[in-house]
């Protein structure tokens, strides 16, 4: 397949396509996601070779080799995550506002696209086509800087949009893959006559250096440091399952768990809460009362004492903490203490300790009794997510279509003039 994707990026010409996709109908948004959709199958072959070249040179042990994989599976699940995008109803032009003054004039406010979207992300290559499915159905212009693990990948899926876009006879600058370079992400970072806002997507390593060296608006989509505390009142089957999911499901996504929390009246129930943990390697990391009750219970050579470190980390691999709290308070306290604000759960069956919780606990995301690993943009019924917002300006949690938009102000007037 030639390649059609630039090396260089024109940012005039990012802003004028921007000024082109308000003109675009949703039916011609829609038929173009069905048929990025369609390719991403079509050409399934093509992106899984190029993905290969990315995986072959990353150790399968690092965190990142799971969220860099891509299967058939996973495209075809991809291409889906697309097409229930463009059946979802368009976000724009949504009256939020209608009333007119006592001078006569009508106000009048509609839902608008951002403008031109940057999203910096890591080895996600599934990423590229999200944004890019999100961006445009709200009519965004999208600026994708990937990063270095992924290169092969985020060049095959560009291509097959760029592919796209042609055959649709539209410009090419809907969607804009810059270089995978720390140039690339300088100059985007600084594009303050062109892009609307940088959204990163990756570790908090990542974030803190977009927060802290953009000159354009940043929403931040945070690293997910997760808790799930069990307290006295929880049932021991729904812990069982929800402990196993939340941890194993996928290890190397945001909303994994990373520490389990405890009551110290339930401690007795820690090795069977915890069994079915061993079948995957899952390597703990308890305090001094946990670790007690699962010496000789839980594998040795999984089994660890927890230190200061094991604390506030994200893990992305088979590894978690265990801490022993003697009451909800504590357990509140540890977690606000470690908690990036990404997702939290409570399993209990007392009505007030869980209103307690569910109230108190500062999150984007707080579950009650199931796991945290729903914290997703398509379980949550948007069809795709651009990032989990860890912010409460602009957006919070699964960001999709209604958070990639703003909104302005039409004033129809019958010749009034201000005195």
């Amino acid at each position: 397949m030639p390649t059609l994707v630039k090396t260089t990026v024109d940012f005039a010409a990012i802003k004028r396509a921007s000024r082109a996709a308000l003109q675009l109908t949703n039916q011609a948004i829609d038929d173009v996601l069905r048929a990025v959709a369609d390719a991403a199958v079509t050409h399934v072959d093509f992106i899984l070779a190029e993905n290969q070249k990315d995986l072959n040179r990353m150790d399968p042990a690092n965190p990142k080799y799971d969220r860099l994989q891509l299967t058939s599976e996973r495209i075809e699940a991809i291409a889906q995550d697309m097409r229930n995008v463009a059946d979802l109803p368009s976000p724009l032009g949504k009256v939020q506002e209608e009333r007119t003054l006592d001078n006569g004039l009508h106000l009048v406010r509609k839902s608008v696209p951002l403008g031109v979207v940057g999203v910096i992300y890591e080895a996600r290559p599934n990423v590229t086509f999200d944004v890019f499915a999100l961006c445009l159905k709200a009519g965004n212009v999208a600026v994708l800087k990937g990063g270095s693990d992924a290169e092969y990948s985020n060049l095959a899926i560009a291509e097959v949009i760029h592919r796209v876009l042609e055959e649709h006879n539209l410009d090419q600058n809907l969607m804009s893959l810059l270089p995978a370079s720390r140039e690339a992400t300088h100059e985007l970072l600084n594009a303050v006559d062109t892009v609307d806002v940088i959204i990163p997507r990756g570790s908090q390593n990542l974030i803190n250096y977009v927060r802290e060296n953009a000159k354009v608006p940043v929403i931040e989509t945070g690293a997910g440091i997760v808790h799930t505390y069990f307290d006295k009142s929880g049932d021991l089957e729904k812990g069982k399952a929800i402990v196993f999911n939340a941890k194993t499901r996928r290890v190397s996504v945001c909303n994994a768990l990373d520490c389990l929390i405890i009551h110290q009246e339930r401690l007795q129930d820690l090795p069977e809460l915890t069994n079915k943990l061993a079948s995957e390697d899952v390597k703990i990391y308890a305090d001094r009362l946990s670790y007690t009750v699962l010496s000789g219970v839980y594998p040795d050579e999984l089994l660890h004492p927890a230190f200061p470190e094991h604390f506030g980390t994200e893990f992305l691999s088979h590894k978690m903490s265990i801490k022993t709290v003697a009451n909800l308070a504590e357990a509140l306290d540890h977690t606000a203490q470690y908690s990036s604000k990404h997702s939290e759960a409570i399993i209990a069956e007392d009505e007030s300790t869980l209103q307690t919780y569910m109230q108190s606990v500062d999150a984007a995301a707080v579950y009650a009794n199931t796991s945290t690993a729903y914290t997703d943009g398509a379980e949550f019924g948007m069809g795709a997510e651009i990032g989990i917002s860890t912010q409460k300006l602009h957006a919070r949690g699964p960001m999709a279509l209604p958070e990639l938009t703003s909104y302005k102000y039409l004033v129809y007037g019958q010749g009034q003039v201000r005195e």
